[in-house]
């Protein structure tokens, strides 16, 4: 592969494949969802032909600087942590997190109309936290490995209740269900796709939703340190699908909110 962006004619592209409505695998093996639709779009904009590939989020940073493949495009939260190792496109959407749980109160429910924003400072944000630690006391929540929200979980909630990990979203779900966990934490856009089916009918979000700098810029796409030209030349296709409303577009059909980041 060149190493100028320039001369590239395909991107290799990993996603999880397993995170809807972001991305999701259809019973054809066809990846379908909010990011693919985009991709198509970003890569149809730069004349590049963009093969897209599941793999599992664990191992997708550590594939993209070995080679394996050559962007990723997953729901990634920009964090000072990734950006140590791999480097980011200027954000894509913009999203909120918020607990989950079987069976929550009226009063739980209605709290995550709701949007409380943290800032990342652990005194600005006491209050907000010490209310969320008094809803999960002594109770077990489910999140997924490796994500902006593991470690948000772990440093907040771990003293006071158990965390049980898992390595896709998909399986605290289940869990849900069978009564092995009374809480998940994840994204709004996720839950939002993932309580609209009958097999998750019983759960609802409980608590308000979080949001604020506490997550960081937002979504968007991950590229090898070296590959500087590539990243820019994909900067410049979003900018001009966020200009001409296609994010927009893309996002209000597929989680039915506008969650593109604020400029």
């Amino acid at each position: 592969m060149a190493a100028q962006a320039a001369e590239w004619t395909t991107v290799r592209v990993a996603t999880e494949g397993a995170y809807e409505p972001w991305n999701t695998t259809l019973p054809s093996g066809e990846i379908a969802g909010f990011e693919p639709e985009l991709l198509k779009d970003l890569c149809a904009r730069l004349k590049l032909d963009c093969p897209l590939q599941a793999q599992n989020w664990d191992g997708m940073i550590a594939g993209l600087n070995a080679g394996k493949f050559d962007m990723l495009m997953d729901a990634i939260v920009i964090t000072p942590e990734r950006q140590a190792i791999v480097d980011f496109s200027s954000p894509y959407a913009s999203t909120q997190a918020v607990f989950v749980s079987a069976a929550p109160s009226a009063e739980l429910q209605a709290q995550s109309q709701s949007v409380i924003k943290l800032s990342g400072d652990k005194t600005q944000d006491a209050a907000a936290i010490e209310q969320l630690r008094a809803m999960v006391k002594g109770k077990t929540i489910g999140i997924q490995s490796g994500t902006a929200y593991t470690d948000f979980i772990n440093q907040n909630f771990g003293d006071v209740a158990r965390v049980q990990v898992y390595t896709k979203s998909g399986e605290h779900m289940m869990d849900l269900n069978a009564g092995r966990i009374d809480f998940a934490f994840d994204d709004v856009t996720f839950f939002s796709s993932a309580l609209a089916s009958p097999e998750n009918q019983g759960i609802k979000m409980a608590g308000p939703t979080l949001g604020g700098p506490i997550w960081g810029p937002g979504e968007a796409l991950a590229f090898r340190k070296r590959d500087t030209a590539l990243k820019e030349q994909f900067n410049g296709a979003l900018a001009a699908a966020l200009a001409d409303g296609t994010v927009k577009r893309l996002s209000e059909k597929w989680f039915k909110a506008d969650i593109t980041p604020s400029p």
